[in-house]
Parts: C-alpha cells; structure tokens; sequence
C-alpha cells in the first residue's frame, strides 16, 4: 500500500542568492515545504537545533566553512540526507570523502533534469529513512515493555514465591480484567513493591 505522500522540510545553504532562488523553483511544491534558506554553516546548524530537517542541500563553497564539514556534521547527527554540489574540478576529490559519510555530490554546472532526478533521489531516501526510524521506534517501545514486564515478573517470583509461569499470567489476567496495558500493570506492580522494600 503507497504512503500518502509527504511534505518534507528542506534547508538550502549557499552563500548565493541567485543560486538559492533557481533551486527553490525547481523544488517540487507537492513534495517540498517552502525552503528554509541560509547562508552559513552556523546559521545552517542553528536552525537543525530549532527545526528538523529533511534534506538539506549544500551550495559549496560557503563563507564560513566549504560545506563539506557542515555535511559530515550533519550525517553524523541526523538522519537528514544531505546534498553537496560541488565545483566540477572539486567533485572526485569531494565526493569520495562524501560517500563515505553517506552523502550525496553532484558537480556544477548541473542540468533541470539531473538536478530533478537527484532531487526525487533524496526524497525517496529521506521516506525510506523515515520508514526505519519509525519502526525502530516502535521496537525500541516494544523492547522497553518486555523490560519492565520482566522486572515486574521477578519481583512477583521474588516477593510473592510466584513461579514465572504464574507471574506471566497475573500481569496478563491482571490487564485484560482492566482493559489496560501489561507495562501499565508491570509498573503499578514495580511501584508498589519498590517502596515497601
């Protein structure tokens, strides 16, 4: 089943106007919030404190830094996928440090259809990412219950000589009768037991 289509958060960072307006055109407005723009490396990194970023697109070089270091920053930090479009004569050099580091480099001048083309390119790794965090999430969530659960389990073997058999199915029976979550009944049971003793 297709996921309804999302808007992503996208930051543009080039110290030329000129080149931040002809990238903001060519940003599909049906996949794209209107883009933040930004001419530094520490304005760049101030607003990812503030706003997560999707996909940040670097115009190199900058002012205060070529870009390269703001996007290795950045791949280290967050899941945002980054850009780095690069001067011609820069772009082996520039894109075998990039790789590396999980970002993408394309050499200027570039072309409408290239630029097109790897713009869908982020997007589609930016919905993939998305996909991963929210399932790591859940199983992070997931994980976290079956702990408590289990801590609450032996404390019930512990303090109440129950077998692990017979603690599973108290914290269950215990939750069904409530119509409430076994993690809410382990931490009530954990709760009560952890400040008697």
């Amino acid at each position: 089943m297709p996921i309804e289509r999302e808007r992503l958060k996208v930051m543009l960072v080039s110290v030329s106007q000129r080149a931040t307006e002809l990238i903001t055109d060519l940003l599909p407005t049906d996949q794209f919030s209107p883009a933040v723009s930004v001419s530094s490396a520490d304005e760049a990194m101030r607003v990812m404190i503030d706003c997560p970023i999707d996909i940040v697109i670097i115009n190199t070089p900058l002012t205060d830094d070529l870009g390269i270091q703001l996007a290795i920053d950045l791949s280290e930090k967050e899941t945002t996928v980054v850009l780095l479009l690069v001067k011609a004569e820069q772009y082996e050099q520039v894109s075998y440090k990039a790789e590396s580091c999980g970002i993408l480099a394309i050499a200027k001048p570039l072309d409408r259809k290239t630029f097109l083309q790897t713009i869908k390119l982020l997007f589609a790794t930016r919905i993939k990412l998305k996909k991963l965090e929210q399932r790591a999430e859940t199983l992070q969530t997931k994980m976290e219950e079956i702990r408590l659960i289990n801590r609450a389990k032996l404390i019930l073997i512990e303090q109440l000589k129950m077998s692990e058999a017979e603690a599973h199915r108290y914290i269950e029976k215990i939750a069904m009768d409530r119509c409430i979550k076994r993690s809410e009944i382990a931490a009530n049971i954990i709760k009560t037991y952890e400040n008697k003793y």
